[in-house]
């Protein structure tokens, strides 16, 4: 069994809680600001995260929810143009606090760089609310943190296929034996696994409910001493938050 060398991160909804009162939010400005009448609710952007990447979940409202939008001829400008605007909003309410990171998240990490663990980002989300996130609710410098920020565009085909952990491994020069990965949802899990990772999932409010089939454990969060998790799925050892110990537990199975 090769030793653990690396933590490859989601970001939304597995560092923070971005999707429901972030990214929804800041799309609803965007589309608000290019004078649509668009209004994405809660409930609908449980059912639009079915599909990951920002343009592509557009794209899939136009061709299911709102069929009767007289389409640009330029429809692939216009959805990046509103991509854009709601980046421009999103990095805004990370610059204003109002986007915390999940519990443990922040201890969990500094716990990987203090025993000189390599740390990386695999994500669809695009670099710029990488780095609006990592530096507004880690630390000002945390994107130094990370040696390899997968993210947005950098490979064609988004999650749930493989390619961005595997970018992001092939860029480090290591194995999927020598990594673990963190993930919120069915999507993230089935990327992680196809690219030969042991996954470590934390639901949030959306996912809940979904196949983690494969997960070495499912867990509610990462959690604190103080504020322990709950165990959906797996063996937690007898921990009752995830520190490194555990991580490392996890991935030699």
């Amino acid at each position: 069994m090769s030793s653990l060398k690396a933590l490859l991160f989601d970001v939304d909804g597995t560092l923070a809680d971005t999707e429901r009162d972030g990214h929804r939010v800041a799309f609803n400005r965007a589309f608000a600001e290019a004078g649509l009448d668009w209004d994405w609710s809660a409930t609908l952007y449980g059912k639009l995260l079915a599909v990951t990447g920002g343009k592509e979940r557009i794209r899939h409202y136009l061709d299911t929810y709102n069929t009767s939008f007289k389409r640009p001829l330029d429809l692939d400008d216009f959805i990046a143009g509103l991509h854009k605007a709601k980046t421009v909003h999103y990095v805004q309410m990370l610059s204003e606090g109002l986007i915390p990171l999940r519990p443990g998240v922040k201890r969990l990490i500094n716990e990987a760089r203090a025993a000189g663990l390599r740390l990386a980002v695999a994500t669809t989300t695009t670099p710029e609310n990488v780095s609006a996130l990592l530096e507004n609710a880690l630390a000002p410098d945390a994107m130094s943190w990370f040696e390899v920020i997968a993210a947005g565009d950098v490979v064609p085909a988004k999650k749930p296929a493989p390619d961005i952990y595997s970018w992001a491994m092939e860029r480090m020069a290591l194995s999927p034996a020598e990594c673990i990965a963190f993930e919120d949802s069915q999507n993230g899990i089935r990327s992680s696994r196809a690219a030969g990772l042991k996954t470590i999932i934390a639901v949030n409010g959306y996912t809940h409910d979904e196949d983690f089939t494969g997960a070495e454990i499912v867990l509610d969060h990462w959690g604190e001493a103080a504020q322990p998790f709950s165990v959906l799925q797996g063996d937690a050892r007898g921990a009752s938050y995830l520190d490194l110990a555990l991580v490392q537990r996890l991935h030699q199975g």
